[in-house]
């Protein structure tokens, strides 16, 4: 679920993975939550805990799970910030790129890094509504991300032990 405008070729790729990883056909639309309501003033954010609880009750009863991309600075209260938040073996995700952006951190805008960076997160947001935990190996996608750089340095992909756990919960819908 989009809930901010992205490109067609971002959609495409963020569909590919979730595809490629998870197994199930996809189906992507525009979001119909009013975000302002989520807004807190005094940080300058959006609560990402009452928007995650928001999105879950949009899941179609059809739907396997939803994850809602956005473009909002989002927080949830013991941190300064966050990338993404999910529902552990929940139905639902969300993930911003707001925090994602190299210029954020005195850097030169670079598009590429920042669409794989939020690829990362959408793929490691999901894997949390698939049960999936934290992880200690430094390149599984699992990883906790605090830092872009933490995002940098894991790879688009899901250690041996991740992914043996993943597809044995995938395997769990397909039965």
């Amino acid at each position: 679920m989009s809930c901010g405008h992205f490109e067609k070729n971002v959609i495409d790729k963020i569909s590919a993975d979730l595809l490629f990883f998870f197994g199930f056909p996809l189906n992507v639309k525009e979001c119909s939550l009013d975000l302002s309501s989520f807004y807190n003033p005094t940080r300058r954010q959006y609560d990402a805990n009452l928007i995650l609880q928001a999105i879950s009750k949009l899941t179609p009863p059809d739907a396997i799970k939803l994850i809602g991309l956005m473009r909002i600075d989002i927080y949830i209260p013991i941190l300064t910030y966050i990338f993404g938040q999910s529902m552990l073996n929940g139905q639902a995700g969300i993930a911003s790129l707001y925090r994602l952006r190299n210029e954020l951190y005195g850097l030169e805008q670079n598009n590429n890094l920042l669409i794989e960076r939020f690829r990362k997160v959408i793929v490691h947001e999901m894997g949390h509504s698939f049960g999936l935990i934290h992880c200690h190996n430094p390149t599984c996608i699992m990883r906790s991300s605090t830092y872009v750089e933490d995002l940098d340095q894991k790879d688009m992909e899901f250690c041996y032990k991740c992914k043996s756990e993943l597809d044995e919960r995938i395997s769990e819908y397909h039965n």
